[in-house]
């Protein structure tokens, strides 16, 4: 059984993998998600997380109705981990026009080319960046010019990798 306790004492793959099949065989993943996944515990919220990003897509798209939570999250939370996890969950979720927000856009232009930030942040916010420009063409047009611009020595190959593939084309 999923309890606090046990989210906070999860700390390797095989854990989350464990927690990911009791969510799915209860099939809730949106209760789960309500439950855990926005805890002040930052090591009951990174466990559930963890967890939901075993997901496959079908079962993720139960989230779809808080995706701005996961988005606020992200923006708001201190631990990286937290927001990697968030953020990778958002990239796993449709995302429409409707759904665009400006911070959270702001957000992801700020962290993909912030050198202090993780890797793995910096190439999900550079993908979610592109996904959200994707319906404005002057935004597009801005997105392909800072990425052209980025001193790319500077950064780890997922970035250079996700990088690339948007200014090839590559990236659906």
């Amino acid at each position: 059984m999923i309890t606090e306790e046990r989210l906070r004492q999860t700390f390797s793959e095989g854990g989350a993998q464990e927690i990911y099949q009791e969510v799915k065989a209860s099939g809730d993943f949106l209760g789960f998600a309500r439950q855990y996944a926005f805890s002040q515990d930052y090591r009951v919220a990174r466990s559930a997380l963890w967890g939901l990003t075993k997901a496959r897509k079908e079962e993720l798209s139960q989230l779809q109705v808080i995706l701005n939570e996961f988005i606020d999250q992200a923006i708001r939370t201190e631990n990286s981990s937290i927001r990697r996890l968030s953020l990778n969950i958002i990239e796993r979720l449709e995302m429409n026009e409707e759904d665009l927000r400006t911070d959270f856009l702001d957000f992801c232009l700020d962290h993909m080319t912030d050198v202090e930030e993780f890797p793995g942040v910096q190439a999900v916010c550079m993908k979610l960046a592109y996904r959200m420009c994707k319906f404005y063409p002057e935004l597009m047009d801005e997105l392909k010019r800072t990425l052209e611009a980025m001193d790319i020595d500077y950064y780890k190959p997922a970035v250079k990798c996700a990088r690339n593939r948007i200014l090839s084309g590559k990236l659906k």
